[in-house]
């Protein structure tokens, strides 16, 4: 029997002052975020490639979920 692979830990840490989200991986620094699909873009740059970063397992939230981009959302807004 194999053992088990260690699955990524990646953080998408609390909002910054100004709403913006560092995303490491364990230790490392990967990028910073100002919306879900900075995200996923800054895993697939890691080679990592989450189909949904949202509901991801290998994805842990601090500071509010995927939708928390305090500040940010008159940026985003259609």
């Amino acid at each position: 029997m194999a053992p088990p692979t260690e699955q990524p830990h990646v953080v998408v840490h609390a909002p910054a002052l100004d709403g913006s989200r560092r995303v490491t991986l364990g230790e490392e620094p990967l990028g910073v975020a100002t919306h879900t699909d900075d995200v996923a873009e800054i895993l697939r740059l890691a080679d990592l490639y989450v189909t949904d970063v949202a509901e991801s397992d290998l994805v842990e939230w601090q500071g509010g979920g995927p939708d928390d981009w305090p500040g940010l959302s008159e940026h985003h807004e259609a």
